[in-house]
């Protein structure tokens, strides 16, 4: 294969820097107001590039939203994997609490804007319904994983699987407001630390 010219090499660069600072733009403008208050000519204004130069990018308003969304959730399956990977080969019970804890951080400390978008969706168009479940299993999947494994290995007992991935999942999505802005460190450190324990016993029958 030919080596791309290096002219060539720095506009695709360009152009993948700008088109990730578009979707950043839209992330946060989601963030605040929703899916009904983001608008391409907010995102363009507050890019500072043309709107029709935002078309050589994305087609439309929900072509922008769905890679925010998919960039949403591959920056946290992308956290969660290399926390996973962070504290090496452990038992099911200590990576559900390691892969737990970081989903809280990511929640409220480190990307709340997961939060916002995901957690408390507001008027989504039912064009997104089938991709937000498809991103939503695959978030799934990196817990159930852990978990299935900590069922067959003996370290969990839970009767259905599936009721208790639901049960986190609430968990999680309410972390951010038992979490909220004001709480002391040693205090948020605590109460996040309550939280995963809590959460662990939904896979502990008895």
């Amino acid at each position: 294969m030919e080596d791309q010219p290096a002219g060539s090499s720095r506009v695709a660069r360009r152009r993948d820097r700008r088109k990730a600072e578009i979707v950043k733009t839209a992330t946060r403008i989601l963030t605040d107001s929703g899916y009904g208050g983001m608008s391409l000519e907010d995102v363009a204004e507050q890019t500072d590039i043309a709107k029709a130069t935002l078309y050589h990018y994305f087609s439309s308003k929900d072509a922008l939203v769905a890679a925010a969304l998919e960039t949403l959730t591959q920056e946290v399956l992308q956290r969660l994997a290399a926390r996973a990977e962070a504290i090496g080969k452990v038992g099911a019970r200590e990576r559900l609490a390691a892969l737990v804890d970081e989903q809280i951080r990511i929640l409220t400390e480190t990307a709340p804007e997961v939060a916002a978008v995901f957690s408390w969706p507001r008027g989504w168009p039912d064009a997104f319904e089938e991709p937000m479940k498809d991103m939503r299993r695959r978030h799934d999947a990196v817990f159930r994983r852990v978990v299935e494994r900590g069922v067959a290995d003996g370290e969990f007992s839970c009767p259905d699987v599936n009721v208790a991935l639901q049960c986190l999942h609430g968990i999680l999505n309410q972390a951010s407001v038992w979490l909220g802005p004001g709480l002391h460190e040693d205090d948020r450190d605590r109460l996040r630390a309550a939280i995963v324990d809590r959460a662990l016993c939904l896979f502990v029958s008895g």
